[in-house]
């Protein structure tokens, strides 16, 4: 049995870094806009070309590439902090922990928080960490096909019984809908409650449903490549390189195939459908193949201090992620926000991602340099332990 690791793998925290400032880059649709927005650019603000243009290139390089990299690394994030040993009671409190803090997230500012389907299904997936490889990537692959029996069936049922009738009434429905959110959250950050608990509550009943099962999957694929060896960086160069070319490029070519459907078929029900089919397969490849580059830079020491940058944010991706939030809340949620919702198109969301990966880039190695843990993970650990932990660096480090 092992225990817990205390070191750090500079190639894990690379890849969480980049899957953290990677997820804002969709999330920035849902601070920005109603919900209904995200898979469909003619909604609430008119994209134009260059708008559209900006949606694709998210569509096709983003849309659920980073949250699916950030699902395995927790899943390896389960193995690194518990071990193989029968102790789960510090995997416990932390999971309920996270489970606490996601619940404030999601209800008070962000309806699109993940924490909380992380910290349910965490505590369920933790006893597979005691799996041997072959066992995980077997159990992983049948969750990840019933969850795309679940999410693109699920598509394809809504498109059989769709009509022009229903697609009328739907219409004036999420108008209402865009109406009333809109004028709510430019009210102010405590008239904006209310709506963003409604979706939040939804979201979190959808999300465990219909994406639980694939979410498991990917937890479970996370464990399995940590203990080959591939989260490590110790796989060899020309392995990762041809993982690498053969994710990508067969990611790209299925994520590049559910943009041209959705924009040809204009965003209706049943190019929704095919869309969807397209991007559950390509989006877990392409995935893969970033994963696979990443590695691959973090073996090579002329990206070392690239990497470096990368890995520092990614030990901070706790309180980067919330903090995007709080970002985010300020400028498009009314007082004491700017309450810009509804405001601004995908253009200038788009350089906003840009300016708060470079705020993020920039400030983690600086507070790294001075203390041990993130602030927002020193909060996790401290509460997860039951006592403050060190957070300077030079203090002796607590047993954990």
């Amino acid at each position: 049995m092992s225990a817990p690791r205390t070191d750090r793998l500079v190639s894990i925290d690379a890849l969480r870094g980049i899957a953290v400032l990677g997820i804002l880059m969709m999330n920035v649709q849902g601070f920005a806009m109603t919900p209904m927005a995200y898979d469909n650019p003619t909604m609430q603000i008119e994209a134009g070309a260059a708008g559209l243009s900006v949606w694709a290139f998210a569509h096709t390089f983003f849309a659920y590439k980073f949250i699916t990299i950030f699902s395995t690394l927790f899943g390896a994030g389960i193995v690194l902090m518990a071990g193989d040993g029968p102790d789960k009671g510090p995997h416990t409190r932390r999971m309920l922990w996270l489970l606490a803090i996601g619940a404030i997230h999601a209800y008070l500012f962000w309806w699109g928080d993940i924490l909380v389907h992380y910290a349910l299904l965490g505590l369920i997936v933790v006893g597979a960490r005691r799996w041997s490889v072959p066992r995980l990537v077997l159990t992983a692959l049948p969750l990840l096909a019933l969850g795309a029996l679940l999410w693109v069936g699920g598509k394809y049922m809504g498109a059989a019984f769709a009509s022009p009738e229903s697609a009328a009434q739907e219409a004036e429905m999420m108008a209402g809908l865009m109406t009333g959110m809109t004028e709510a959250y430019r009210a102010g950050f405590l008239n904006h409650i209310p709506w963003n608990a409604g979706f939040a509550v939804f979201g979190q009943v959808f999300s465990f449903l219909m994406l639980g099962p694939r979410t498991a999957g990917l937890m479970l694929l996370g464990m399995a490549l940590y203990k080959s060896g591939f989260l490590s960086a110790s796989w060899g160069h020309l392995r990762y390189a041809i993982l690498a070319v053969i994710g990508i490029g067969l990611g790209y070519y299925l994520c590049q195939a559910s943009t041209n459907t959705l924009i040809a078929g204009e965003f209706e029900p049943g190019a929704l459908a095919d869309g969807n089919a397209y991007m559950y397969g390509g989006s877990i490849l392409m995935s893969f193949g970033y994963a696979s580059a990443v590695m691959l830079l973090s073996k090579i020491g002329l990206f070392s201090l690239i990497i470096k940058l990368f890995a520092a944010t990614g030990r901070m991706a706790f309180t980067n992620y919330l903090s995007q939030t709080l970002i985010m809340t300020f400028i498009f949620v009314g007082a004491p926000g700017l309450g810009l919702f509804g405001t601004v198109e995908r253009v200038d969301q788009a350089k906003l991602v840009v300016m708060v990966w470079a705020i993020q880039l920039i400030w983690s190695p600086i507070w790294l340099h001075f203390f041990r843990f993130g602030p927002l993970e020193w909060v996790w650990r401290s509460l997860t332990y039951g006592k403050a932990q060190p957070l300077l660096k030079g203090k002796p480090a607590e047993a954990a």
